[in-house]
């Protein structure tokens, strides 16, 4: 009984992993297109970027459930290029953005996201959220005479009541079952609707044909030189930059959505291995995308099946479904992708605005507004520089010291806090060496040497002493501290092994 109490409960959970991955298929397919566009590429480049990207990582990388493919992002950073030297150049760039992420992986630096302060967090998903529903908005317009120009009449009734009925559907559908991922019945749902009703409004085949065969092998046609290298390190480096930033930052929300822990640095290591194949393959490259993992944690996949599963089916749609996929209407997908942006979005940290302290909510706000009007990676460097600032003031004043004098005449200052580069100069107001006798001790067992700045902290007190004719002798230092002096040769006087 228990061994087919388990395998009811494996097909289960597998089933449910499949069904999540063709369900997150559907929203990487419209995204995957359109990032190809703002990038001047052929739309299949991007398609097949999200195959090679979704099902590698999904494999190999280091956290289950999490969905990759041909992010804007990285779309946005690769425009310039592409423009000016043309697509092998891309793939050449691609390419070497991947061996840069495997060595980021293989260095073992993904612990740095620990880096990253939960306001940075907030900030980041908040400002994606907004990227992702301000880009539905796109679809609400149409090519022109004049231009692309808004939707209008009975066209944008259509749209508006289409994404409205998906919505309520995705909302509504788990109060009656959870045996169909929401967004997978909606999609499917909307687009039987439109067909029976054959209902004029646009699909996904309005924006791309995505018919195409199998993804050919094929070196980037550029010249094996320092020329080349020069062109394309500067766009190699600053995608490497922003996907690995996007994919941990992910990586992080995943592991809180599923109260699990994934390996960063296996992941840096497959989503580099993943850009390598997909730039010798003529696609795009790529990271996470929050809101396909959005999706896909929210239809239940769990597992390496479900980004499995999401991968192949993008190629299966390429090679044999893309007449039926191209009847998918774009407002069943704007309506899910509108769900997610609501779902992405921490609302609870609106509240918390007053809450928590101001820097803190500085920096959730200064990274969402960056986010949405620069890039990631700009966006997190400001809010770990501000978040770094506002520590280092607070720490720098915090810095005090008790004085105490014995009857032999003596006086011991015993400071406490941390001296670093920026608490140096509050350190130095503690003392007043013209009033202090000839003989002064300075208790540093509850003083924490940070860096060289405290060195020459402590030197420059010990010269304002010896200026005056007076001694000062340090003692009761950590062991870290001491070490410090030592090997730094300063000219204090150390009584004593430090504890």
């Amino acid at each position: 009984m228990q061994d087919r109490s388990f395998n009811v409960s494996r097909l289960s959970s597998l089933r449910g992993d499949v069904l999540a991955g063709l369900t997150s298929s559907f929203a990487l397919v419209p995204e995957c297109i359109a990032f190809a566009l703002v990038a001047h590429l052929n739309p299949l480049m991007g398609l097949y970027g999200a195959f090679f990207i979704c099902t590698i990582t999904a494999l190999f990388g280091g956290r289950p459930g999490m969905i990759s493919g041909a992010a804007g992002s990285m779309a946005v950073v690769i425009v310039a290029l592409v423009v000016q030297h043309g697509p092998q150049y891309l793939f050449a760039t691609v390419v070497l953005g991947g061996l840069l992420m495997m060595l980021f992986g293989a260095l073992r630096l993904g612990k740095l996201i620990r880096m990253v302060p939960h306001p940075v967090m907030l900030g980041f998903v908040n400002g994606l959220a907004i990227i992702i529903a301000m880009a539905q908005f796109e679809h609400f317009r149409q090519a022109s005479p004049q231009g692309n120009v808004w939707l209008h009449g009975q066209a944008l009734w259509l749209m508006a009541g289409l994404v409205a009925l998906t919505m309520a559907i995705v909302y509504g559908l788990p109060r009656l079952t959870r045996a169909v991922p929401p967004a997978l019945a909606a999609i499917v749902g909307v687009g039987v609707l439109s067909q029976l009703l054959h209902l004029p409004t646009r699909t996904l085949g309005d924006m791309a044909h995505i018919a195409g065969g199998l993804p050919e092998f094929s070196m980037p046609g550029v010249p094996l030189d320092l020329d080349t290298l020069r062109i394309i390190f500067p766009y190699a480096a600053l995608m490497s930059m922003v996907g690995l930033l996007e994919t941990l930052l992910t990586l992080n929300l995943t592991d809180e959505l599923t109260e699990s822990r994934g390996q960063p640095n296996r992941e840096c290591i497959a989503l580099g291995a993943a850009n390598i194949v997909s730039g010798l393959f003529g696609a795009m490259g790529g990271c996470a995308m929050i809101g396909q993992t959005v999706i896909n944690l929210g239809s239940g996949g769990r597992s390496r099946v479900s980004g499995v599963t999401s991968g192949v089916m993008i190629l299966l749609f390429i090679l044999f479904l893309s007449p039926l996929i191209e009847r998918i209407p774009l407002a069943a997908l704007v309506g899910v992708m509108f769900v997610v942006a609501q779902q992405t979005f921490s609302w609870s940290s609106l509240r918390a605005l007053k809450k928590v302290p101001r820097s803190d909510a500085l920096v959730i706000v200064a990274v969402t507004v960056i986010t949405v009007f620069t890039d990631l990676a700009t966006a997190v460097l400001c809010g770990i520089v501000i978040s770094a600032l506002n520590f280092a003031w607070q720490h720098a004043s915090e810095i005090r010291s008790e004085t105490l004098d014995d009857a032999s005449g003596e006086t011991t200052h015993a400071p406490r806090g941390t001296l670093f580069f920026a608490s140096t100069a509050h350190f130095h107001a503690l003392f007043e060496p013209h009033n202090d006798p000839a003989n002064v001790t300075l208790d540093c067992r509850h003083l924490h040497c940070a860096d060289h700045s405290a060195i020459a902290a402590l030197e420059a007190l010990h010269a304002r002493y010896a200026k005056l004719g007076k001694r000062l002798r340090l003692t009761n230092l950590s062991v870290r501290s001491r070490r410090l002096l030592q090997r730094a040769g300063a000219g204090v006087v150390m009584l004593q092994e430090g504890n």
